[in-house]
């Protein structure tokens, strides 16, 4: 009897761990597709191999002349480090020039940053930058927007 409960058990517990896996992977995929889900549409969305960066305009549409903000949510994928710091900045490179303002970046908690005080004093493209500082350097995502 003993030895047959034993087994109940063995397999009991097998069930279980394959379970607790699948619960497992079921939240690791969801944290996958949850990147930016607390931030209010409309998104953008950018990543590369190591990171996912969606970010969202404040007021949308961005407008020339007119200062703005920026809600980002950062997500670190395949075992990066998530980044000690972020830097956002913008630029024309049709025309070789940046923001005439430094925007102040605040960390939010849990991946989330909100940037404040941006301009586009002009019509055109913009490649926004955002640079991720980590313990082992700077990375930098970008995304374009079109002002008219």
């Amino acid at each position: 009897m003993d030895a047959r409960a034993g087994e109940v058990s063995a397999v009991g517990a097998g069930v279980g761990t394959a379970a607790i896996a699948g619960v497992l992977m079921l939240a690791a995929s969801a944290d996958a597709r949850a990147c930016g889900e607390a931030l209010p549409p409309p998104t953008d969305r950018i990543a590369n191999a190591r990171y996912e960066i969606v970010f969202a305009a404040r007021p949308d549409p961005i407008a020339t002349g007119k200062h703005f903000s920026l809600d980002i949510a950062v997500c670190p994928r395949d075992g990066a480090p998530a980044p000690t710091a972020l830097r956002v900045d913008a630029v024309m490179p049709e025309h070789r020039h940046g923001m005439n303002y430094r925007p102040e970046v605040m960390a939010r908690g849990a991946g989330i940053y909100r940037a404040d005080g941006l301009m586009f004093h002009m019509p055109g493209r913009w490649d926004i930058l955002f640079d991720l500082v980590t313990g082992s350097g700077t990375e930098r995502l970008s995304a374009t927007k079109r002002i008219e």
